[in-house]
């Protein structure tokens, strides 16, 4: 039998995702995408190569003998498409001329993109800056989808070893919370005080900033109680005012949320929060990323 193969680049990374979680909600939280939807991706996939790839039973989710055997290949195919299409996009930036830098909330502290700004032009006159502006739902901000060049990102990253970043500042992580709060009234709050609190909590798609946010390693194993979800500083605020919890909050992005009735104090017992600069390792030798990342360096000092 001759199987017809039109099989589309996002089909192969739905089935390597779910290949290498063995559960369909954390292969769609990994890839931004719904589960019933990507169930059906994958359905659709299987009836399109006219095999199971999966075995699916109350048990878990485990790979057939042809799923197995498809696996190495679906990987190469992916990577040989992640390389093909990274240089495609360094060359159509650099025709245009063009650098996208991602970030999910404004950098802000004290002029920084300026400051970056007149550095970089001042050395690359011929490139446009564009910034991009994206939902806390992709911690990477464009990075991991190649939307962006280079991001102001949070640490940690998912997929770490897929980047490399410079640190732009490091932030005592204080938390936000009513000014009706019967904690609001002191000068500093140890964090043992806070950890039976509800907190506001990024999405499940944010992996370990998430957790990072919700102090996982400063709770002693104690499972945090989520009273929202959060995907935007409008949506922080809110969550906020009515009540539904409390969040942790760098010292840099406070005034973005202290409005009416919100405040911040300084928490004890937390480790700072890392605010950085980040690109992807396989476009370290593309001359505009390394120019921004150096004009980056030389406006925090840290060159």
């Amino acid at each position: 039998m001759v199987m017809t193969m039109d099989v589309h680049v996002r089909d192969l990374r739905y089935f390597v995702t779910v290949a290498e979680e063995l559960h369909f909600t954390r292969a769609a939280e990994r890839l931004y995408v719904s589960q019933p939807a990507l169930s059906k991706q994958v359905r659709s996939l299987e009836r399109q190569l006219g095999v199971e790839l999966f075995r699916r039973d109350p048990q878990g989710v485990a790979l057939t003998e042809a799923g197995t055997a498809l696996l190495p290949h679906a990987r190469r195919v992916l990577d040989a498409w992640s390389q093909g299409s990274a240089a495609v996009e360094a060359a159509r930036a650099t025709a245009r001329g063009t650098l996208v830098v991602g970030m999910s909330t404004s950098p802000g502290r004290g002029g920084l993109l300026p400051a970056i700004r007149s550095r970089f032009t001042a050395a690359h006159p011929d490139t446009t800056l564009r910034l991009r502006q994206v939902s806390w739902e992709d911690p990477t901000a464009g990075l991991a989808d190649g939307d962006a060049d280079v991001a102001f990102v949070w640490l940690p990253l998912p997929d770490a070893g897929r980047y490399t970043w410079t640190v732009v500042a490091e932030e005592p992580r204080l938390v936000a919370l009513l000014e009706s709060h019967p904690l609001a009234g002191r000068t500093e709050i140890d964090f043992t005080e806070l950890v039976d609190e509800p907190f506001l909590a990024l999405p499940p798609g944010a992996g370990p900033l998430r957790d990072y946010w919700l102090a996982l390693d400063e709770r002693g194993g104690r499972a945090p109680r989520v009273g929202a979800e959060i995907a935007s500083t409008e949506e922080t605020y809110e969550a906020l005012v009515a009540g539904l919890g409390i969040c942790l909050v760098a010292t840099g992005n406070a005034p973005l949320i202290t409005l009416g009735g919100v405040v911040t104090r300084p928490v004890r017992g937390l480790s700072p929060s890392r605010y950085a600069l980040a690109w992807r390792r396989e476009d370290e030798g593309r001359a505009l990323v390394r120019g921004y990342a150096e004009a980056c360096r030389r406006a925090t000092g840290r060159g």
